[in-house]
């Protein structure tokens, strides 16, 4: 398994951005799909977006499509989450993943998780 701590959270106004980062301890990271979800109070953890170990492909949920963008850097064990245009639904703590089976959109297909990190957005 892989640890996982995220990083860059915070409170930002709707329409604003946010980058938030992954970084990965161990030598096999570059081995492991990455995953990032996300729980606002009161509801279910949900997919937001995943990518391969290679970083050739990536996946989205329709909710974040076209404003969020994953990517990551193998060579700093690090995963990233672009946020753009950010709405007050997307209001939530937000989670790493890793996976050595591959991507998916599955939680309890990820190995290993962060302890999350807080991103807020107000109206």
């Amino acid at each position: 398994q892989v640890q996982l701590v995220e990083s860059g959270g915070g409170l930002v106004q709707a329409g604003g951005s946010l980058r938030l980062s992954c970084a990965a301890s161990g030598r096999t990271f570059s081995s492991y799909a990455m995953g990032w979800f996300r729980q606002a109070p009161g509801k279910e953890r949900e997919f937001v977006a995943t990518i391969t170990w290679s970083g050739s492909y990536t996946d989205y949920a329709d909710s974040v499509k076209g404003r969020f963008t994953i990517s990551r850097d193998n060579a700093k064990n690090t995963v990233y989450l672009q946020m753009n245009s950010l709405k007050p639904e997307d209001t939530a703590v937000y989670y790493c993943a890793a996976n050595r089976e591959g991507s998916s959109r599955w939680s309890r297909a990820y190995d290993s998780w962060g302890q999350g990190t807080q991103v807020t957005v107000s109206s």
